[in-house]
């Protein structure tokens, strides 16, 4: 299953609303070691009955590993002690970082930031158990997700990358980016031929006075509507100083048929940084998504504040009828 089960119901476009759990933050850093800085960023995925989170944290060394962690209610969750991903190799020497997850026949898909302190590469990493991965390297070496722009890196950079767990066409596709957001296929799931870096299907908006003016970047894998679109959950940013961003949620929706059309974006955030969680912290005024699930009748997304906890926003579609602006 990916982040949705097949028994989840039909997504609708937009998804929400979404209320923030007074359970905020559910998870923080601990102790003195590996998670005792910072702890944000999460993929999320449903698996025999529980909430499993992998989740970005680091100590005092700022070098990302990836935890696991797992809940039968979505909220209150137990860690493992010992992260699962960390880095290994050259490109990845100063970080793991950012996951996102889906299953696919039995395999899960685990897509990555590998960061050497200087360049940013989406990575691919398997598993059969969530524990014991096997690394795949960087996806696309060559490729800038910010080439469009008239600003950010000017070398290979890529970042946020979500598989949709069906093919279309014979392929599967990949959404991924920061900067611009773009799309990639394969028939393997190991391999991907992204489109051309000059073709990006989503760029941040025109307007400067939108959330994300900025960049926009992938967040959480895809879910279905019954009108066979795909919801994908984006983060979107807008610059409020040379050295000062403020992250927000948005959504847009994919025509299933054509993967690479986007039909519809939100014009409005369905979540900002509003409490001090998320205005204070390693990086302030962020809220980033990277998870979402449909677990026991809500949908549950998940996200870092500031760069230093981690949330979860919930919709309950038996409470909540009011949609945000498309």
């Amino acid at each position: 299953m990916s982040h949705t089960s097949p028994s989840a119901p039909a997504a609708v476009f937009p998804l929400g609303p979404f209320t923030p759990s007074a359970h905020n933050p559910i998870l923080e850093p601990r102790g003195d070691g590996w998670e005792s800085a910072n702890l944000y960023n999460p993929a999320a995925i449903v698996v025999e009955d529980e909430v499993v989170l992998l989740y970005r944290a680091h100590g005092e060394d700022l070098v990302s590993r990836i935890g696991l962690a797992r809940s039968r209610d979505g909220l209150a969750f137990t860690r493992e002690e010992e992260p699962v991903l960390v880095p290994e190799h050259d490109y990845e020497s100063a970080g793991c970082e950012d996951p996102r997850i889906t299953r696919i026949d039995g395999t899960f898909y685990l897509t990555y930031t590998g960061y050497d302190g200087h360049r940013a590469q989406l990575c691919l990493a398997t598993s059969s158990d969530l524990r014991t991965w096997e690394k795949h390297g960087p996806l696309f070496p060559q490729f800038n997700t910010w080439g469009t722009l008239p600003y950010g890196p000017d070398g290979p950079w890529s970042k946020a990358g979500v598989i949709w767990p069906e093919p279309i066409d014979g392929v599967y596709v990949m959404y991924f980016g920061e900067g611009a957001i773009y799309v990639a296929t394969s028939t393997d799931l190991l391999h991907w031929t992204p489109c051309a870096q000059d073709r990006p299907i989503h760029r941040p908006s025109a307007d400067p006075s939108r959330f994300d003016a900025t960049l926009v970047e992938i967040g959480a894998p895809p879910v279905v509507t019954a009108e066979g679109l795909l919801v994908l959950l984006i983060n979107g940013a807008v610059a409020q100083s040379p050295h000062e961003v403020d992250y927000r949620c948005g959504q847009l929706a994919v025509a299933q048929s054509d993967p690479t059309r986007v039909l519809a974006h939100t014009d409005v955030p369905w979540l900002l940084p509003t409490t001090r969680a998320e205005t204070e912290g390693l990086v302030p005024s962020v809220t980033f998504v990277e998870g979402l699930v449909h677990f026991h009748g809500r949908w549950l997304a998940y996200y870092g504040q500031a760069d230093t906890r981690l949330a979860v926003a919930i919709h309950d579609p038996a409470q909540d009828s009011y949609r945000p602006h498309d």
